[in-house]
């Protein structure tokens, strides 16, 4: 059955569609990196370690061919710092032609190569030295950054310089509890709306990001360069306006007024966080939950354009680097997205400047700490690596390669309206 044409926003030429990943997450054996430092400590609180996660170091190809296939334009990946430059000062040759070959392999297949620098992990020379809070971590970063240059080439357009850094300040902000208190630096698990960001490793965040986007302009001022943000959809209950606005500020908006001047900013929504008169609330009883406990609310993307693009201005381009879904059940993937992308869809007819949507993620992975969030378009099996496109994958790639995203809310019933779009 088509699509009728009520239920069809259609795309600009030249909007990407398509999938992301990140390199500690599926390529395995990061061993030069802080975070495989901490799987493998022997009082590490994290369940499972990253291992071979999905093995793209070596299967890149198969996972580019695949999402050429499904009818993607788009494909955002991130390099490691730590394969690139494992001791300080030591650039690895062998990692950088690694690289170099994503990018123009990502180009040979059509696909459009958004390349983040930094996503969540650094080598460990980086982190022993002191990591962000070091006095000279931005110079560190920006030298990165350069180096990073003969990746990029002139084949890429799209550069983020760190993901999510409102994560990494409230990470690094729990850790240093977790140490005061006595219960070790190890990974701990938390939840981002009940921890206020260390405001010196926001501070150094946003140093680092500026420092690294002048020294890729410079090597080439045809780079787009941002930084992507974890957006919270910050709910205030009646009574709790400035609650929920003061809430906002430290873990989110600072880094939003950060991208002011930048080419792009990158939105990445999952769920909301309701805050009450005393703070953050549980997530509503009876709500369904995915498998990573947050509420399923497909409604954060919309809201999450709108607040970015109130916050950065209208002039700061929006990629949706990440929106999906953790769960085991891909009829639920399927009717999550439909209702994010008809979120995103009335942001784009209400004049917000949208370039691009990129999943998360293109495949099941390692989702920092565990396997068993589930979040990807493509099942890889943790034995043979083998990969299997899901029904869902199908479905987002025929809406990419046709030009046009679903605004019909028939999914909110648990019955996707385009599922036999093909």
């Amino acid at each position: 059955m088509a699509v009728p044409p009520a239920a069809r926003y259609p795309l600009a030429d030249g909007f990407l569609m398509g999938a992301s990943t990140s390199a500690h997450q599926t390529e395995g054996n990061n061993i030069s990196s802080d975070l495989w430092a901490l799987e493998n400590t022997p009082d590490s609180v994290l369940p499972e370690r990253s291992g071979d996660a999905a093995d793209s170091f070596h299967r890149w190809p198969e996972d580019m061919d695949l999402l050429s296939e499904l009818g993607f334009n788009a494909y955002r990946f991130s390099i490691e710092w730590a394969r690139i430059e494992p001791e300080e000062g030591r650039v690895s040759r062998a990692a950088i032609a690694h690289y170099r070959a994503m990018v123009l392999g990502a180009r040979e297949r059509g696909l459009e190569p958004v390349i983040t620098l930094h996503h969540f992990t650094s080598p460990r020379w980086f982190s022993r030295r002191g990591g962000w809070l070091a006095e000279d971590s931005a110079q560190r970063f920006a030298a990165y950054a350069r180096t990073a240059v003969e990746i990029l080439g002139g084949d890429v357009r799209y550069v983020a310089t760190i993901n999510e850094p409102n994560m990494v300040a409230l990470v690094h902000a729990v850790r240093r509890r977790a140490s005061r208190s006595g219960g070790g630096a190890g990974g701990v698990a938390f939840d981002p709306s009940t921890v206020e960001p260390d405001q010196q490793v926001t501070e150094a965040l946003i140093r680092a990001h500026r420092a690294a986007a002048r020294a890729l302009r410079e090597a080439d001022p045809d780079y787009l360069v941002g930084w992507t943000v974890a957006n919270q959809v910050y709910q205030p209950e009646p009574g709790a306006e400035e609650v929920a606005r003061a809430h906002a500020l430290s873990r989110e908006d600072v880094f939003l007024h950060a991208a002011r001047g930048d080419d792009w900013i990158g939105v990445q929504a999952y769920t909301r966080h309701r805050i009450g008169v005393n703070g953050p609330l549980p997530v509503p009883d009876g709500a369904e939950a995915t498998l990573t406990g947050w509420e399923f609310y497909p409604q954060a993307l919309g809201q999450a354009v709108q607040h970015t693009r109130q916050v950065v201005g209208p002039d700061v381009p929006i990629l949706v680097t990440e929106n999906g879904i953790a769960t085991a059940d891909d009829e639920r993937r399927i009717a999550y997205t439909e209702q994010a992308l008809a979120g995103l869809a009335a942001a784009l007819q209400d004049g917000a400047d949208v370039r691009g949507y990129l999943h998360w993620s293109a495949l099941d992975n390692y989702e920092w700490g565990s396997y068993r969030p589930t979040f990807g378009l493509i099942a890889v099996d943790p034995h043979t690596f083998a990969r299997t496109p899901k029904p869902s994958a199908h479905w987002l790639g025929a809406l990419a390669r046709n030009g046009y995203l679903p605004t019909s809310t028939a999914a909110a019933d648990g019955n996707p309206s385009v599922h036999t779009l093909v």
